[in-house]
């Protein structure tokens, strides 16, 4: 109670008084509805492309939140935290499509003590968009998200950027919590994303055109191996010439 009352005590202006109302407003909640994403995340069905392919989560996109105030007495605020969910799902989709999957210690950039990659993934969360049930008793929410990816080099040389969306939407009404809704409609459009990234990668055409040209310096670099084995295989076979058999005596 002392705590409180010093606290208090201190807010004698009104400005810092209404600020530290609604910074503890904000730390009760003040009845906002709060969602930690939580699910589960099929790996896709997919021969892996051969790739030693790393992933950067940058700080923003790892505590990805989005924060809806209510705008009316009938509504509600909503806190939708999907940024573990969205490292677990990426995980585990990313895992599936490459060969290999390496968590970089450092974000991409000259000079950084990395991981030996093919290339890195850095994906971003631009835009997040959801709707709200027409009727307060049909718990069917839906949830839309653009990402950007960019892959680099590990020393953070752009090698491709392209944008893509998903989209997830409430499966059933019955459910017992709206939050439980808001929950599956972001795992379903979690899910979304995964999939069609898995479809989608190599179809990217700056992707296509990276993988073209590894393709071809792998090739290359096979042949310039094995000169030797090459010269050799064309060379000319030689006539072999044996005696006679003796024939017997009649």
């Amino acid at each position: 109670m002392s705590g409180s009352m010093i606290f208090v005590s201190d807010l004698r202006q009104p400005a810092r008084l209404l600020a530290a109302l609604a910074l503890l407003c904000l730390l009760a909640g003040c009845g906002a509805r709060q969602v930690v994403v939580e699910g589960d995340f099929p790996k896709p069905l997919m021969s892996p492309l051969p790739l030693n392919m790393g992933i950067w989560y940058d700080e923003e996109f790892a505590n990805h939140e989005f924060f809806d105030e209510a705008k009316g007495r009938t509504e509600s605020t909503w806190i939708v935290k999907t940024g573990s969910a969205q490292m677990q799902m990426w995980d585990i989709v990313l895992g599936g499509v490459f060969k290999n999957l390496e968590q970089m210690k450092n974000a991409p950039g000259s000079g950084e003590m990395n991981q030996v990659v093919d290339a890195v993934l850095v994906p971003k969360i631009e835009e997040l968009q959801y709707a709200i049930p027409a009727h307060t008793n049909v718990k069917v929410y839906e949830i839309w998200m653009r990402y950007r990816f960019d892959m680099v080099t590990t020393a953070g040389e752009q090698i491709a950027s392209w944008t893509m969306t998903s989209y997830g939407k409430t499966p059933t009404a019955f459910l017992q919590s709206d939050e439980a809704a808001v929950n599956l409609a972001a795992v379903v459009a979690l899910r979304d994303a995964g999939a069609n990234f898995a479809t989608n990668f190599t179809r990217i055409p700056a992707v296509r055109e990276w993988l073209e040209q590894r393709q071809s310096r792998i090739a290359r670099s096979k042949a310039a191996a094995t000169p030797a084995a090459a010269s050799t295989d064309s060379l000319p076979e030689q006539d072999v010439e044996t005696e006679p058999a003796p024939q017997e005596a009649l």
